[in-house]
């Protein structure tokens, strides 16, 4: 789950890192007496969306007056807010950030992820703050420091030390540099997050240290621990047929594709989506249904898929274990005839009685194209797509 910038302050402030003083604003009205309330002159207008650029995109803007705040709180409110992780459909400014203005003397970055290839959290910093760690990565590696974190004794104040001092920081910098790294470490475990991003870091003309931004995402599985985040979650800012699939319980994420996937299974899901890539095609969607895949669960994924108007061909890919194939077979065939598809569905059914599955489906009135393996199913959906185009 992925929350504002806004909100992410907020957990940092009540765990004593320093953040500026900020209200949000849902209205121009709201926005105005953010700015009174702050009784400062310099203040900073910031669009909140679940996306990075924002800058770029035009969604943050300084301002020096309450005219000021009032023109710019116009521009940004309900605009659509076009940045590299948007993508060029853009997304809608629902809320503003009032913050109140920081002399910037240095701007730093700081952030926290996992190193699969370590199996460890790695906790990283870099003099080149304010910008795409991304790019930092790519053109200046030698700019990123790292510090991975044995997860049994956590970050440690020696680690938080050295990074601080690999910033150059200096005197009290260190000292409130490491408060404020091993809380934001604090935070991170505390909250089950899967990424936690400082952007900038800054150090400010007075030597304090200041998270300027923040983002943080958290990992769904550990939301029951957390119930209080569900607060926090922005329903406007999901992707409707992602927020519809996680009302039945399923497991869905769009891609750019053509090939729609109806899996049971997030590995088998995953290795579906790299064969039909194999074959020349590009995956709509990752979609696993999990272990229940009856007629039911298969209507949803089918509306779900088919609200893609990019999709054209399903692949039903279904490994029969606890769950028989015949089952899984019959469902197929009982949710076509209540859902309206008229793309190619290709299905291909493994495991206990695949060979009744695949007469139950060959017996039906319905078109599907029966494969025989994996290959031939992935062949078979990027075959369909080919034809459908020509």
């Amino acid at each position: 789950m992925k929350i504002h910038e806004y909100q992410a302050k907020e957990l940092l402030r009540k765990n004593n890192v320093s953040v500026p003083n900020g209200i949000i604003a849902f209205s121009l009205a709201e926005a105005l007496a953010a700015y009174d309330k702050l009784n400062v002159k310099t203040a900073v207008v910031k669009a909140q969306i679940h996306a990075g650029g924002r800058g770029k995109g035009g969604g943050v803007k300084l301002v020096h007056s309450r005219d000021e705040v009032e023109n710019v709180a116009k521009q940004i409110l309900g605009m659509t807010l076009v940045t590299h992780q948007t993508g060029p459909e853009g997304k809608e400014v629902q809320r503003i950030l009032i913050e109140s203005g920081v002399d910037i003397s240095r701007e730093l970055y700081a952030g926290i992820v996992l190193d699969r290839a370590e199996r460890k959290f790695v906790f990283m910093v870099s003099s080149e703050g304010g910008v795409e760690i991304e790019k930092v990565a790519a053109e200046t590696p030698e700019k990123i420091i790292k510090e991975w974190i044995d997860p049994e004794k956590g970050l440690t104040a020696d680690q938080a030390r050295n990074l601080a001092v690999a910033l150059e920081m200096t005197g009290t910098q260190i000292d409130s540099a490491v408060d404020i790294f091993l809380a934001v470490w604090t935070v991170f475990i505390q909250y089950d997050c899967t990424l936690m991003e400082i952007n900038p870091l800054v150090v400010t003309a007075d030597n304090r240290v200041m998270a300027l931004d923040a983002k943080m995402n958290f990992d769904d599985n550990g939301l029951f621990r957390h119930k209080e985040l569900l607060d926090y979650k922005d329903e406007s800012e999901e992707d409707p047929a992602e927020l519809e699939a996680s009302k039945f319980q399923l497991n869905y994420i769009k891609l750019d594709g053509n090939v729609g996937c109806m899996v049971n299974g997030a590995g088998l899901a995953m290795g579906t989506m790299d064969i039909i890539k194999l074959y020349g095609g590009e995956p709509a969607n990752f979609l696993d249904v999990g272990g229940v895949a009856n007629a039911e669960t298969v209507a949803n994924g089918f509306k779900i898929i088919l609200s893609d108007p990019n999709v054209k061909s399903i692949l039903i890919n279904i490994f029969g274990g606890i769950v028989r194939c015949d089952r899984v077979a019959q469902g197929v065939i009982d949710a076509m005839d209540t859902v309206n598809v008229s793309i190619p569905v290709v299905v291909r059914l493994e495991g206990t009685n695949a060979k009744e599955a695949a007469e139950l489906l060959e017996k039906s009135s319905l078109e599907f194209l029966v494969a025989t393996s994996l290959a031939d199913a992935a062949e078979k959906a990027v075959a369909a797509v080919t034809e459908g185009a020509q």
